[in-house]
């Protein structure tokens, strides 16, 4: 998995990235990135940029286009593409999902089965369908606390 984090995205990074991992379109990834299996990374015209020390778990989609108007359509109107970045120090939970034109800042915990389909800051703990901001993301120093919203 390392060998394929080497061929996908260039030596001495440690990158891993499983061999049921597909990767399309213009995908850049940060140093020390864990991709696990199943996952998919779909950049279309615009890329997907991930940050460095993040953890992408099973079954994640990381998709830049969609084809919705197209199918509408009947396959008049073109399909949709926006870049998507995920900052830096970022865990993304199993099976989320994340469509065209997102921002993730950094230090951000995406919880499993979360659908994001909007932009949220640095250090925000992101949960739902459709995904919300439910808490925050503390660190002092290498201790990091989850501090979720009081309902």
């Amino acid at each position: 998995w390392k060998e394929r984090g080497e061929f996908l995205f260039g030596k001495n990074k440690n990158i891993t990235v499983y061999n049921t991992c597909t990767v399309a379109g213009k995908v850049e990834v940060g140093e020390n990135t864990w991709i696990g299996p199943y996952t998919a990374l779909d950049g279309g015209k615009y890329g997907i940029k991930i940050g460095k020390n993040c953890s992408i778990s099973s079954g994640v989609n990381i998709i830049g286009h969609d084809s919705v108007k197209w199918a509408l359509s009947g396959g008049k109107m073109p399909y949709e593409y926006a870049k998507i970045e995920i900052g830096n120090n970022c865990f993304i939970g199993t099976n989320a999902v994340i469509t065209k034109g997102v921002t993730i800042g950094n230090h951000c915990l995406i919880g499993a089965n979360a659908v994001v389909t909007k932009s949220f800051p640095e250090n925000s703990i992101i949960l739902g369908v459709p995904a919300v901001r439910e808490g925050r993301v503390l660190i002092d120093g290498v201790n990091v606390k989850l501090d979720y919203f009081k309902k």
